[in-house]
C-alpha cells in the first residue's frame, strides 16, 4: 500500500498492511459476508472503521457502519449523498467496475481491490497460489488441480468460485497451496496479486453486460499475468488451441520472464507446440492417445485419454492443464497419474444422472453460454444426444450453436424464457426441434422422442434465473425429475 500510515506490512504475509485504517466493503453477498467475517474481529486493532454499502440505485443504497453488529446500524441514502473517506475499499465481484457505485467508491477510497487481492495479501508469505481463469472449464480444472496436489499429500484447497472463498481459506490457515478459480469480475480489481502459477484456459464472449465490451472482459482475464512475469519462479499454462489465449504464448516467449506451457496448438490438442513453433515446453495428446507434458527437456507420459473418467475433448484439455501445473510445482509423476485416473465429473458439468427406460441422462446445467454447450455437444457427438436448450436468455448469437447441434444432435428441445428465440433460431433447420414451456416439459418432450440407447443432455446455453435460483438449483431439479421417472 502507498498511503502513509498504512504502508507498514505485517511480517510473514504476502503484503498485508499492519494498519488497514478505514475500510469500505461494496456488496454483501457470499464474498462480502466472508470479507465481513474476516474484518469484523480486526475492528479497533488493524481496522478503525468498517462500512458496508449495498442495495441499488433504484432502491436506495443501504449504508452499514460497523462498530459492533453491522446489521443494527443501517441507513439508506442516494449515491450522491454518501460521504466518507476510506483507506481501503474491497469490492464484491457482483459490483461491475463500470457501475456508478464502483466509480464513486474509487473517488472515496485511496485504494480499491477485489477479495482475491485482499486474501492474497493476507496469506502467509510461504504459501503458494495457482490462479485459474478462462471463460469455460475453470471449475473442473481447479478441482482437478487441487485433487492432484492432494493426492501428493500437499495441503492444497480449491478456493474462490469453488469451495471456500479465498479469504475464508486464508483465515482458516490450513492451506499451503491455494488453487483459486478466479473470474474476470475478481481479476478486474486486482493490483499486486502475483500467483506462483497462472492458467488461462480460453476466452470467448461472456459477461458482456458486466464488462461492457469483449475487450474489457479479455483485459480483465489477462490481469492474471500482470505481476507473474516479474517473478523468478513462476509458471503459466495456456490453452494454445484458443485463438485469444494463444497470443500470450508469443508474448511470454518474447518477454522470457517465466516458464510457460502451451497446451495444444492452433491445430488442436494433438499438436505439439515444440514442433510447430519451437516452444521449450508443451502439453499435447500423442497419436496413441497418451497425454504428454514436456518440461525443460523431459517428457512425462501421463495416462491415456481412455483412462479419464471425465468425458469430452475439453476435459482432456483440462486434464493436460491441471497436470502441467502440478508437474511445474514439483508433484511426483506417479501421483499425477493416479489422480488423473481417479478424478470424476463434477456436479452439473456433464454429470451422468441415471437412465430412464434405457435412455442415459446427463446434467450439464453449468453450461450457461452457447460456447459451453457447443463444447458439450462435441463431447457427445458420436452419441447424437437430444439436447435441452433454454432458460434466462443472455442474448448471445446462436448461429454456431445451431450449426453444431445440426451436426451433433438427434433433436433440440427449446424451453424457458429463451425458448422462443432458440426455437426461431432453428427455423429452416433439418434438425428435429420442439418448443416447451419449462424444464420439466422439455424433459418429457425429449423422452417422447428418445429410444433405448439414446442420450438426453441438459446443456442450456443460458442462465437459469427465469425458473431457478441458479444453475445448481436447475441441475438439482433436473436430476430429481430424472429420478422420479426411473420407476
Amino acid at each position: 500500500m502507498e498511503n502513509g500510515s498504512i504502508n507498514t506490512l505485517l511480517p510473514n504475509t504476502k503484503g498485508a498492511a499492519r494498519h488497514l485504517g478505514h475500510v469500505l466493503l461494496l456488496g454483501l453477498g457470499v464474498t462480502g459476508q466472508a470479507v465481513g467475517d474476516y474484518c469484523m474481529p480486526l475492528l479497533n486493532s488493524r481496522i478503525d472503521s468498517f462500512t458496508i454499502i449495498l442495495g441499488s440505485a433504484e432502491e436506495g443504497y443501504a449504508v452499514l457502519s460497523a462498530h459492533g453488529d453491522v446489521r443494527d446500524r443501517a441507513s439508506y441514502a442516494a449515491l450522491e449523498d454518501i460521504d466518507g473517506h476510506f483507506d481501503l475499499c474491497i469490492a464484491s465481484p457482483g459490483i461491475s467496475q463500470f457501475s456508478d457505485l464502483y466509480q464513486a467508491a474509487l473517488g472515496w477510497s485511496d485504494e480499491l481491490i477485489s477479495e482475491v487481492e485482499f486474501a492474497w495479501r493476507e496469506s502467509a508469505a510461504q504459501s503458494k497460489w495457482v490462479a485459474i481463469t478462462g471463460t469455460n472449464g475453470k471449475t473442473t480444472t481447479t478441482a482437478l488441480c487441487a485433487h492432484i496436489l492432494q493426492e501428493a499429500h500437499v495441503r492444497a484447497a480449491a478456493v474462490g468460485n469453488i469451495g471456500d472463498t479465498c479469504i475464508t481459506a486464508v483465515a482458516a490457515g490450513k492451506t499451503d497451496i491455494y488453487v483459486a478459480e478466479v473470474s474476470s469480475y475478481q481479476l478486474a480489481s486486482t493490483k499486486d496479486f502475483a500467483p506462483d502459477a497462472a492458467v488461462l484456459l480460453n476466452i470467448t464472449p461472456d459477461h458482456l453486460a458486466w464488462h461492457k465490451s469483449f475487450e474489457a472482459y479479455a483485459d480483465a482475464k489477462a490481469k492474471v499475468f500482470a505481476n507473474l512475469r516479474a517473478c523468478d519462479e513462476s509458471y503459466v499454462v495456456l490453452d494454445a488451441s484458443n485463438e485469444y489465449a494463444r497470443q500470450f504464448v508469443r508474448q511470454l516467449r518474447d518477454e522470457g520472464r517465466c516458464m510457460y506451457v502451451p497446451v495444444g496448438t492452433s491445430d488442436g490438442l494433438e499438436s505439439d507446440m515444440r514442433a510447430k513453433c519451437g516452444s521449450a515446453n508443451a502439453a499435447f495428446v500423442r497419436e496413441d492417445k497418451m497425454l504428454v507434458v514436456a518440461l525443460n527437456g523431459t517428457e512425462y507420459e501421463l495416462v491415456s485419454t481412455d483412462d479419464l473418467q471425465i468425458v469430452g475433448e475439453h476435459n482432456v484439455s483440462n486434464a493436460l492443464v491441471a497436470a502441467s501445473v502440478a508437474l511445474c510445482l514439483g508433484t511426483p509423476l506417479e501421483h499425477v497419474r493416479h489422480a488423473l485416473k481417479s478424478f470424476t465429473a463434477l456436479e452439473h458439468r456433464l454429470e451422468p444422472c441415471g437412465e430412464i427406460a434405457g435412455v442415459a441422462c446427463f446434467n450439464d446445467s453449468k453450461a450457461t453460454n452457447p460456447e459451453a454447450s457447443i463444447v458439450a455437444l462435441h463431447a457427445f457427438a458420436n452419441r447424437k444426444p437430444i439436447v435441452l436448450l433454454g432458460g434466462d436468455d443472455k442474448g448471445t448469437s446462436l448461429d454456431e450453436l445451431v450449426r453444431c447441434a445440426e451436426q451433433s444432435c438427434k433433436a433440440a428441445i427449446c424451453f424457458g424464457a429463451a425458448g422462443p428465440r432458440f426455437f426461431e433460431a432453428f427455423e429452416g433447420s433439418t434438425l428435429e426441434h420442439q418448443l416447451a414451456s419449462k424444464l420439466e416439459a422439455a424433459l418429457d418432450a425429449a423422452r417422447a422422442l428418445a429410444k433405448p440407447g439414446d442420450t438426453i443432455l441438459l446443456s442450456p446455453a443460458c442462465a437459469s434465473f427465469d425458473e431457478f435460483d441458479n444453475f445448481e438449483h436447475r441441475g438439482q431439479v433436473f436430476k430429481q425429475l430424472v429420478e422420479a421417472r426411473q420407476a
